[in-house]
């Protein structure tokens, strides 16, 4: 305890230096900002007395800005020492930033040094300034890897990872009788190995896939602690003091993580020089990265660097679908009328419950997608985008927004959950999303306006977007087609931070075979 008030004690004296410093010399070179004051919020003794004395967790931050905007108002900062955190919590400002001025507002914050490990120094699609590394990466996934193409060319990978899907519930169902199961590993594993498939191709075992699972889910618990370095002052010592620990088991896990990926690229390039000729047929997301050449170092990536950007590919394409998919399957579980109308659907639109709901049956099912909209909406797996920074220092609602040592935060959830944009908005009701004549018509870019963000928007918004939205359709279609799913108890939607939003109670339910039905 001696220790922690030690630390504590000095992080808050050293706020409080930076602060007047801050202050004074604000004073004397605000004019350059045209008068414009940073947006409202507590101060910076506050601020630090909130997350450092009473303990306010990257989990609580969410609750904790919901009171500043009752206090504040949509635009809130939250300042410590010289840096500013703002805070967006509507969805015409975020629009305004994200869309109407995306090229300033592309960039990242500076990492702290925890991401700078994790990322091989801002060596991802997410991490990256805005500039030719980032256009860079983010091109070679958007037409190498999903282009249209390219995503139905992995389909025979997703029918195959479905049967098991579907043959391992039939088993669990079987086992657990009354009891009903609990889905949300069967869910996860199934994600994973979709992406897995993608990544490194077809050729990877049972082994190797629970070896790649188990190194990026330490991964995932780690990011998930490191957070809060974020909110550090840049003081080599002091960090090591609080988070030394946390930073052995960081590099223990990257050490893991090379261990295991780094044979599975090699592998990868031994099959395609035996090759020859590119397989275009079945191209991977290694296959795509072998010959990119850094634009500013004139080079090609090293093993290292690959492993990051394979591990961002996973685990950006396995938790936020997995855990949408599961809040889904929960409200489906809940609300029994509306899984029946999905089922109705699907009878009367595809013809039979009998085989799989193929992919190119998708656009059929209006209302499979009004459920899938309306799950990301109520139940988003993350409640704020990743933070965004500015290029230059602008104005945003009458308030300055800084370049230099500040992060903008978008509150995605809240704006799913504006009253005065959704009618009953804590309710799941997909119909708000049909139109008159049955059909859906929703632009989950947000390019004319943000109703709700759940993938981002603008420029840096999530380039997979579209893929998600195909594996949750043909995953629920197929599930909801199999199986009647029944609750066990009530279902509790009650949530729970961990690297996305997922439920504090776990989904189980009773899955019962739906009879062979044709319309």
């Amino acid at each position: 305890m001696e220790t922690w008030f030690v630390v504590t004690v000095t992080i808050c004296i050293c706020f409080l230096l930076r602060s007047f410093l801050t202050l004074f010399s604000s004073k004397s070179g605000g004019g350059g900002n045209g008068g414009l004051s940073l947006p409202p919020g507590p101060t910076s003794l506050r601020t630090i007395i909130a997350f450092s004395w009473t303990g306010i967790s990257f989990s609580q931050i969410e609750a904790y800005m919901r009171s500043l905007r009752r206090k504040y108002g949509p635009i809130v900062a939250l300042r410590f020492g010289s840096r500013v955190s703002v805070f967006i919590s509507d969805h015409e400002l975020a629009h305004k930033a994200l869309v109407q001025n995306g090229a300033i507002f592309a960039n990242r914050p500076a990492p702290s040094p925890a991401a700078k490990l994790i990322n091989s120094n801002q060596k991802t699609i997410s991490s990256a300034f805005y500039g030719p590394t980032w256009r860079l990466f983010r091109r070679n996934l958007t037409y190498e890897i999903l282009h249209p193409s390219r995503v139905r060319s992995y389909s025979a990978s997703r029918k195959w990872i479905l049967d098991i899907l579907i043959r391992s519930l039939e088993q669990d169902a079987a086992a657990a009788a009354a009891d009903g199961v609990k889905v949300v590993d069967r869910l996860q594993y199934a994600m994973f190995c979709v992406l897995v498939f993608m990544c490194f191709g077809d050729r990877v075992s049972d082994e190797q896939i629970k070896g790649l699972e188990r190194v990026q889910r330490d991964l995932i618990v780690i990011i998930g602690k490191s957070n809060v370095l974020n909110f550090v002052p840049d003081n080599p010592t002091l960090t090591n003091l609080v988070f030394g620990r946390g930073w052995s088991e960081l590099y223990r896990i990257r050490d893991e993580q090379e261990r295991v990926l780094i044979p599975l690229i090699r592998a990868r390039k031994e099959q395609k020089a035996e090759s020859g000729a590119e397989d275009r047929k079945m191209l991977s997301y290694v296959d795509s990265l072998l010959q990119l050449e850094l634009p500013e170092e004139k080079r090609c990536l090293t093993d290292e660097e690959m492993v990051t950007l394979c591990s961002e590919f996973l685990v950006a394409g396995t938790d936020t679908t997995s855990t949408a998919l599961h809040w889904i399957m929960a409200n489906l579980v809940k609300h029994q009328r509306i899984q029946e109308t999905l089922v109705e659907e699907i009878k009367s639109r595809v013809g039979s419950l009998d085989v799989e709901i193929r992919e190119e049956d998708l656009h059929k099912l209006p209302y499979l997608k009004a459920v899938i909209l309306e799950g990301l909406r109520r139940n988003p797996p993350g409640h704020f985008v990743l933070p965004h920074a500015v290029s230059e220092d602008t104005e945003l609602n009458g308030h300055l927004i800084p370049k230099n040592g500040g992060t903008i935060n978008f509150m995605t959830g809240e704006m799913g959950w504006d009253p005065e944009v959704w009618e009953d908005p804590m309710e799941f009701k997909p119909e708000r999303f049909l139109k008159k004549n049955g059909e859906v018509e929703f632009d989950i870019t947000g390019s004319k306006e943000i109703k709700m963000m759940p993938f981002g928007a603008g420029r840096r918004m999530c380039p997979a977007y579209q893929l998600a939205m195909l594996h949750l359709e043909y995953f629920t279609a197929n599930l909801v087609a199999r199986f009647r799913w029944a609750a066990v108890d009530d279902v509790s939607l009650e949530e729970k931070q961990e690297i996305t939003i997922v439920m504090k109670h776990p989904l189980r339910a009773r899955l019962e075979l739906r009879k062979r039905i044709q319309a």
